[in-house]
């Protein structure tokens, strides 16, 4: 019966309680709860605890590293090119020597969404406290090495959106890509014989951010998954551990 107490007052605290106290309450369940580590299986309360602990640090890491200079330029996976259907007008834009300003409308597009990534990470604590322990342990055990980063795509993307579009549109201006853009444009609007582009700057720099996010976002997760030494807690090496041996069932 006491330990019947224990798991729902620690249920209680994945709940009501922020990121910041996870820690401290998944230490608590596993020392006082489940008597520790000799424990056959975490119970359905650490699942929770560890997978919230993993993502909170995923995607703060996430976040805070992709928005600092360079998180999206100097990252080939996720940097931020002319939009699809101006590519062909950066092509005859090089061809006619203009490499300089072509360089400079994709420096500005991905200073932007480096302006707008520190907006994802109170978005992201939001998701992850609201997470219920059937929705932890659904992921934990789904057999995808994605389930979380699908998980926060489905919760998070409309407030994300939602988030970065007025920053990136007030960026775009402030570090010159408006201006950058709409030389650009000008100058290949003016070659005979092509047609005129002048595709949503914002709403493609605002999809391309998120895009990235979510793409160093499923980085972490299968980092935590795959790589025993990135379990550098308890909880999560004994939570992990479970899904692994689960998988392997």
């Amino acid at each position: 019966m006491k330990q019947i107490k224990l798991l729902v007052a620690a249920a209680s605290l994945v709940i009501f309680s922020g990121c910041d106290t996870l820690n401290q309450a998944a230490q608590q369940v596993i020392t006082q709860g489940t008597g520790g580590l000799g424990g056959v299986n975490p119970s359905a309360t650490e699942i929770a605890l560890g997978l919230k602990q993993a993502l909170e640090t995923g995607t703060g890491y996430s976040s805070e590293r992709l928005a600092t200079q360079n998180g999206f330029l100097g990252n080939a996976a996720i940097k931020i090119l002319f939009p699809p259907e101006a590519q062909k007008a950066e092509r005859t834009l090089r061809s006619l020597g203009l490499n300089s300003l072509c360089d400079n409308v994709v420096t500005s597009l991905n200073r932007a969404a480096e302006d707008a990534a520190k907006e994802a990470k109170p978005i992201f604590i939001s998701a992850i406290k609201q997470m219920t322990i059937a929705d932890a342990s659904n992921i934990l055990l789904s057999g995808q090495t994605d389930a979380a980063t699908q998980y926060f795509k489905r919760v998070t993307t409309a407030q994300l959106s939602e988030k970065f579009r007025p920053v990136i549109q007030n960026s775009l201006g402030k570090v010159g890509a408006t201006k950058y853009w709409g030389d650009a444009v000008t100058r290949y609007n003016q070659i005979p014989l092509t047609s005129d582009i002048n595709p949503d700057l914002t709403g493609y720099v605002t999809q391309m951010a998120i895009n990235g996010l979510f793409h160093e976002i499923a980085q972490e997760e299968l980092k935590i998954r795959q790589n025993i030494s990135a379990r550098n807690t308890s909880l999560l090496q004994r939570v992990f551990g479970y899904a692994d041996r689960y998988k392997g069932q």
